[in-house]
């Protein structure tokens, strides 16, 4: 498994790992390369950096630059919605450009504002929780982890409540997508969902553009169009980001959270008697098994890492689900433990650099306010069904889980 040294005094012949392979046991895989790899390759194209440091490095490296449309053209998807979603948002751009769609949102997501959104969750998982508490058993992910996440965003950009169902399961397809584990037959399905969240978004803008209403989208289109800088497209696209990135993966982090704690019960049981506990408790789950597996850069020059040379031209998926457990930053990276005391000041699973998950603060409060429901109201809280999270990159995905308690 060792590397050979070329003549240039660099490690050569790197691994190409299966996709199916990384996906069947990805904290294996990477435990088993990130030892004496800086980074391997993939079959499906592009190279995946697995120490922390490197992942922390490269994210913040001028000569890496956010993916654009690399990753659609890499699967041979080079016009439609999809690739727009790509073109047109702030999640893939660069420079400028990135800096003019991701600048209406930030004093809205500052954590200061999200803040003040905190008594506002708790209520919301609260009336979630009175929703099925009476029954003793609830599917958790329909049920809670989907809806509270769903909630909040509906809520934050004045969208119907009755239309949560709907913009979610396109959500749900979309992120499919961005999973690096999507297979060629799989692709006109999200395509379709992209499509259609596209224009359920852009008639949504339109109608406040018709009737404002002094909330977060009326606002946003008001000082979007005052600037001058978007284009209705990239509106559109920015919003379409925003209900993805609001939705879907936080609503696996709010599942593996409560699961990893039940399936360590001594530590359900220390949250429950001591809420301080709670952040904790949110930072460990998030780093054991991250919701965000990846984020991608390109490189525009040749980078040398750990002994290595990353080409220039090529996708480079950085791995906080390796990085989240390399043994040169955690002690006892694969044991779960809520007390831990050498977690990072920057949690890896929000990226890194100016493109740092905008989010972050509207995240940990939402993890962080449902855990403290949960802990508060139903305390003997049982696992039925552990989920079953899969993918090695991208957004995870998970199945269902069942939980029970005594009323």
């Amino acid at each position: 498994m060792a590397g050979v040294v070329s003549a240039a005094g660099h490690l050569d012949n790197f691994p190409v790992l299966k996709t199916s392979d990384l996906d069947a046991d990805p904290h294996g895989m990477f435990r088993r390369y990130r030892a004496v790899y800086p980074f391997v390759r993939r079959d499906s194209g592009g190279y995946i950096v697995l120490r922390h440091a490197d992942v922390e490095r490269l994210g913040k490296d001028p000569r890496t630059i956010a993916g654009e449309t690399a990753f659609p053209e890499m699967l041979g998807v080079k016009d439609g919605a999809l690739f727009d979603f790509f073109e047109q948002g702030m999640l893939t751009a660069n420079g400028g450009i990135h800096r003019r769609r991701r600048a209406p949102f930030s004093r809205s997501f500052a954590a200061r504002a999200i803040a003040d959104l905190r008594p506002r969750l708790r209520r919301t998982s609260e009336a979630l929780i009175d929703s099925w508490y009476a029954d003793g058993h609830v599917e958790f992910v329909a049920q809670f982890a989907g809806q509270l996440p769903a909630r909040i965003i509906g809520d934050l950009l004045g969208l119907p409540q009755a239309d949560i169902p709907f913009f979610t399961g396109l959500v749900y397809q979309v992120t499919r997508f961005v999973s690096h584990s999507i297979t060629p037959d799989e692709i006109p399905k999200s395509e379709a969902a992209c499509r259609q969240l596209r224009d359920y978004v852009e008639k949504t803008l339109n109608d406040r553009r018709r009737t404002p209403r002094g909330d977060f989208l009326s606002h946003f289109l008001m000082n979007a169009e005052a600037a001058g800088e978007l284009s209705p497209l990239e509106m559109v696209f920015q919003i379409t980001q925003l209900i993805i990135g609001g939705t879907d993966t936080t609503r696996v982090a709010i599942v593996m959270q409560v699961a990893l704690l039940l399936q360590h019960r001594e530590q359900w049981d220390a949250v429950c008697r001591d809420p301080t506990l709670v952040s904790g408790a949110v930072a460990e789950a998030m780093r054991f098994e991250p919701s965000v597996a990846s984020f991608v850069r390109v490189t525009t020059e040749d980078i040398e890492v750990g002994g290595a040379v990353l080409p220039t031209g090529q996708l480079a998926v950085m791995s906080t689900m390796s990085a989240a457990r390399d043994e040169e930053v955690y002690e006892r990276p694969d044991v779960f433990d809520i007390r831990r005391n050498d977690h990072p000041r920057l949690h890896p699973i929000f990226g890194a650099g100016a493109h740092r998950c905008i989010g972050e603060a509207l995240a940990r409060a939402e993890l962080e306010e449902s855990l403290s429901a949960l802990t508060t109201r139903i305390p003997q809280l049982h696992l039925d069904q552990a989920p079953a999270i899969k993918g090695h990159a991208g957004i995870r995905r998970i199945d269902t889980m069942q939980i029970s308690w005594r009323p």
